[in-house]
């Protein structure tokens, strides 16, 4: 295999769709460094695993020696991508957006060589560009075109509000690239119709237009949904290290090669062979352990991983955790489940007052720590293992 097609498997790895496949392996056979952009609105202060899907794939090609531009949405997340969205997004203020930029830059670079990266914001030419030219920007698409988007279709289908200000957000998107002349973007699969505005915008200037590479969205604890804090099924990058250790072992053993995939840096070959090891009776908890490792040191360092795997042993030592046990899932109606109704539910107790003696014994844990709270309210999207005594265990995901 080529140099070029080792570079093109790599870059292609996880990937969901590229538009267009060949133009991308024509850039990369030309040899030129290549402007990667990927843009990111700081419309929270934390990043998630799920955002580090796009930065791991602009390390790749950053490794390969490409230019990579992590492009701050300073003056987009002012507007409020409304990809996915049944509402009108609250509109953050500059101070918010500059805020939590900030936090963004020193969290990618724990997967991204800051002295190899361009941090752009986009306020820098929409600034420039005034009333008159946001007016022009307007002009080159029409509301039939912008109806064509799944969810505003749905939106105006179900009689809901689209505000006139939320059509200017592809737009807006895909002028970045314009201004940035970039060659290839990078975007989840919900961004689909703004990333190809990019392509129809550099076309329109008179640039070659842009390759485009979508990502998968990636699914949270739950296994379910896309992860997300307001889901609560989210592992933050600042995450304690015993904390993440704790989520990545509660996923299923099934999402387990999802996270390998899109969030491990281990060459596909080696994760093949774990496939192999497991099928050859290897314990999936133990290649489970293995991402939490990498995962934990990337983001803290070496010595955390090592010392949350040994608190991961401590708390679960001398075959107190099962390595099989029920999985439930509980369905709540507003979102939220006490802890007695969730243990009740949950077949771990006979009662809600079992389960409040249980908690007054110490003898209710999650993830091996013991339940203090009587009152604790756990939340939709949660996944986590419950105990109660020695010999009873239910991986519960709650809906």
């Amino acid at each position: 295999m080529s140099d070029v097609s080792q570079a093109f498997a790599e870059l292609k790895r996880g990937s969901d769709e590229i538009l267009l496949e060949d133009e991308l392996l024509e850039r990369l056979k030309s040899g030129k460094r290549l402007k990667i952009k990927a843009g990111f609105d700081p419309t929270a202060p934390d990043l998630h695993f799920g955002h580090t899907v796009l930065i791991n794939k602009l390390r790749q090609f950053q490794q390969q020696g490409h230019e990579v531009i992590f492009l701050i949405g300073d003056f987009t997340g002012m507007i409020g991508d409304p990809t996915g969205k049944n509402v009108t997004r609250k509109a953050l203020t500059k101070e918010d957006v500059l805020a939590n930029a900030e936090t963004y830059k020193e969290q990618v670079f724990k997967i991204l060589d800051p002295a190899k990266t361009t941090v752009a914001f986009n306020s820098t030419w929409m600034d420039k560009m005034g009333a008159a030219g946001m007016l022009k920007l307007a002009s080159r698409q029409t509301v039939a075109r912008m109806m064509e988007r799944d969810d505003f279709k749905k939106r105006y289908a179900n009689g809901q509000a689209i505000a006139i200000h939320e059509f200017m957000y592809p737009l807006v998107q895909g002028w970045d690239s314009v201004a940035l002349e970039a060659d290839v973007e990078l975007g989840g699969t919900d961004q689909k119709f703004n990333l190809l505005m990019g392509r129809e915008l550099q076309k329109s200037e008179g640039q070659r237009p842009q390759t485009v590479l979508m990502m998968p969205l990636l699914e949270g604890l739950d296994g379910v949904q896309k992860m997300s804090k307001s889901l609560n099924n989210y592992i933050g990058i600042t995450d304690s290290p015993n904390e993440m250790f704790g989520k990545i072992m509660s996923i299923s053993d099934v999402l387990m090669w999802r996270y390998y995939e899109l969030l491990s840096f281990k060459p596909l070959v080696e994760i093949e062979g774990y496939k192999v090891q497991i099928a050859e009776g290897k314990n999936p908890r133990d290649v489970k352990i293995d991402l939490a490792k990498e995962l934990i040191a990337r983001f803290h360092d070496e010595d955390a991983a090592q010392a949350a795997h040994q608190e991961f042993i401590n708390r679960f030592q001398k075959g107190a955790m099962p390595d099989e046990m029920p999985e439930i899932e509980l369905v709540t109606e507003n979102g939220e489940i006490a802890i007695a109704n969730l243990l009740k539910d949950a077949g771990l107790v006979s009662s809600t007052s079992d389960a409040y003696r249980m908690i007054k014994q110490g003898a209710a844990k999650i993830e091996g720590e013991k339940i203090t709270d009587k009152g604790l309210v756990i939340s939709r999207g949660s996944v986590a293992v419950y105990q109660v005594g020695k010999r009873k265990f239910s991986r519960v995901t709650i809906k």
